[in-house]
């Protein structure tokens, strides 16, 4: 086997030039740890500088990759963006990560003492991914069910959650996802313009707190708040969820008695995670 001995970044350990080093899968993962950030979207020659290799040999990998549909390629610009496959993978690390570990007793005391379901879900480009979920063992017949579990993924403009998210992202990751999004009409209050939802989203960015009403199906509404690192990177959302037919009430009224809750779970999960506010 031919053993790579040009320089890699991370400081690789020593024992690299091992028998059992495979140059191959390392060269596939440092393509894939190339979109990262704000470089969700990269074509042939951004990975080529990226990860230090000539452009027909990285293009032999990113085949092999997109194949395995870990990278999807738009065919309208012929650039490259992680695939699902990727996050997939990656549910193992999730369900260890801190994020979960931490978050799940709040997110169940949230749901028994609303009696609604409350989930946490992270951005994935256009989507939000759930990666907790949890009903009331209080009043089980107000929870919501929509076929939803751990893994599931709703679209990010017309979700409480997938506007949270939106919402905290830097100008030009926003601008790429939106324009990887098909916003179409889903329920009976879509928005489907993208400059009114960027209106929203301001909103989101101002309050801390997203709605959803009816966006995503009919009688369906939901809160949503950030979760924050150490760093103050918002790195997930929690929502509750409730539907017109248990709560026939005005919007308004539903968020003045969930949204206290909603924000104090967010902000105790942040707060575990490291996260201290400015004063």
């Amino acid at each position: 086997m031919t053993v790579d001995k040009t320089p890699h970044p991370r400081g690789r350990a020593t024992t690299e030039t091992s028998a059992s080093f495979s140059v191959s899968l390392e060269r596939g993962l440092r393509i894939l740890s190339a979109f990262s950030g704000n470089r969700s979207v990269l074509g042939i020659a951004d990975l080529a500088r990226a990860v230090g290799l000539n452009k027909s040999t990285t293009y032999r990998y990113v085949a092999t990759l997109t194949t395995l549909e870990y990278i999807q390629q738009d065919p309208d610009t012929k650039k490259y963006f992680l695939g699902p496959r990727v996050v997939d993978l990656g549910f193992a690390a999730i369900d260890s990560m801190d994020l979960t570990r931490v978050a799940a007793p709040l997110l169940q005391a949230l749901a028994d003492d609303t009696g609604f379901t409350v989930s946490m879900g992270l951005c994935d480009g256009p989507d939000v991914v759930y990666v907790d979920r949890r009903r009331s063992g209080r009043r089980s017949s107000l929870a919501m069910d929509l076929n939803l579990h751990v893994g599931s993924r709703l679209p990010a403009y017309c979700t409480s959650m997938g506007k949270v998210l939106l919402a905290y992202k830097d100008p030009a990751t926003l601008r790429q996802i939106l324009d990887r999004t098909d916003m179409a009409r889903r329920g009976p209050k879509t928005i489907t313009n993208r400059e009114q939802l960027m209106t929203a989203l301001a909103k989101v960015r101002q309050s801390g707190v997203a709605a959803n009403d009816e966006e995503l199906a009919p009688g369906l509404r939901s809160f949503a708040a950030p979760v924050r690192d150490r760093s103050g990177e918002v790195v997930a959302a929690v929502n509750v969820a409730v539907h017109l037919t248990v709560a026939p009430t005005s919007i308004e009224a539903l968020a003045g008695r969930l949204e206290p809750g909603l924000r104090r779970t967010a902000a105790e999960i942040s707060r575990r995670l490291g996260y201290r506010p400015l004063p």
